[in-house]
């Protein structure tokens, strides 16, 4: 484990989230990316249990990094102006990759995917019994967001392999922020900003018909 990850700590992702929308309520792509890489480090803690999707969502963010330090830039700000910057320059691939396969649209797409099923999971960390099995609550969750999206192969291999989860204690020490019921409140006070700014996501693409790039 390197440095980063052993330095994990939720609050880092709680800020990040936070300060993710502006007056605006515009989606601010530094403070959403910030709190992604939070999120790989949090993961990344828990051994390769969830390396299928740390090793993805670091290549997206990579590209998400290039785009944001390029030339076109002043337009990769918020996911606002990057919806209607690749829209209007006709950068998305619609119906199939073809000429635009790391558009921001569909990048971050996958990412807004991802912060669904890891939302679901914690808020079933947060809620469930001391006693609940960390594999049904990740399965379940799995099931309601990224399946939908994975090959029969790659479901089958990703809830065999929630069957050896740590516990939802280990979890919930992995946050470092203190005792358990300490990580129960700080997911209390996280949750709803990161549900906020997948909400906020969700709508802007549904309302250009992005919700399901190729």
């Amino acid at each position: 484990m390197d440095d980063l990850e052993s330095n994990f700590n939720l609050k880092i992702v709680l800020v990040s989230f936070k300060q993710c929308l502006n007056e605006k309520q515009e989606v601010l792509l530094d403070h959403y990316l910030a709190g992604w890489r939070g999120l790989v480090r949090f993961l990344n803690s828990l051994g390769a249990i969830f390396s299928f999707i740390s090793k993805d969502v670091t290549t997206k963010l990579q590209i998400m990094e290039c785009l944001r330090g390029g030339p076109q830039r002043e337009h990769y700000s918020s996911l606002q102006s990057m919806v209607a910057y690749e829209v209007s320059h006709k950068l998305v691939d619609l119906e199939r990759r073809s000429r635009h396969p790391d558009s921001g649209c569909r990048t971050v797409l996958r990412l807004h995917r991802a912060l669904r099923w890891l939302q679901l999971f914690l808020e079933g960390l947060r809620t469930s019994p001391e006693d609940a099995r960390t594999a049904v609550l990740c399965t379940e969750s799995y099931n309601a967001s990224l399946a939908a999206y994975h090959p029969w192969i790659i479901r089958r291999a990703v809830t065999v392999a929630f069957c050896t989860l740590p516990t939802r204690k280990v979890f919930l020490e992995a946050m470092n922020v203190g005792s358990t019921e300490q990580a129960v409140e700080m997911l209390g006070e996280a949750l709803p900003f990161i549900e906020h700014v997948y909400n906020i996501s969700q709508k802007l693409y549904a309302e250009h018909s992005l919700l399901d790039l190729p």
